[in-house]
């Protein structure tokens, strides 16, 4: 086989439709739009949710509840994850975001007290569950919080 004999699959090709090109074609005269209307004329397209002028849907549902714009949305991690991740020493916020346990974006970041902690860590975070901050000091370790 050769480049230039390189086609495309069976039916992968469409030829495009051919309108107004006479009555024969079965797409002539009004092209397959219609007499008239809206969608007859050139340039139209209806918006998605238009319902011809009756009230759409999106508007006769009432509205509910609220949106807190000042909302604080931390990525967690369990004291479990830093003991099966990590060995002793200090645990920042890089190191938890390079290690891929806090994720990438820039959200604060929360250690909770989910799992076993034996090894001693001095753990830096934004926000901290009061059960993290007991085991971490229960294994010798210490808790910053940064502000």
């Amino acid at each position: 086989m050769k480049l230039g004999e390189l086609r495309p699959a069976k039916g992968a090709q469409k030829n495009r439709k051919r309108v107004g090109r006479g009555p024969g074609s079965g797409h002539g005269k009004t092209c397959c739009r219609g007499e008239n209307g809206y969608k007859a004329r050139s340039g139209s397209s209806v918006r998605p949710g238009f319902e011809g002028g009756q009230m759409p849907l999106y508007r006769r549902l009432p509205k509910r509840g609220f949106t807190n714009i000042f909302r604080v949305t931390y990525s967690v991690v369990n004291v479990g994850d830093l003991e099966a991740r990590f060995e002793k020493g200090e645990i920042t916020p890089q190191i938890l975001r390079d290690s891929g346990l806090a994720g990438k974006k820039k959200n604060p970041i929360k250690i909770l007290g989910n799992g076993e902690l034996s090894k001693a860590f001095v753990v830096s975070s934004h926000a901290f569950s009061k059960s993290a901050i007991e085991k971490i000091k229960a294994a010798g370790g210490a808790v910053k919080v940064i502000t």
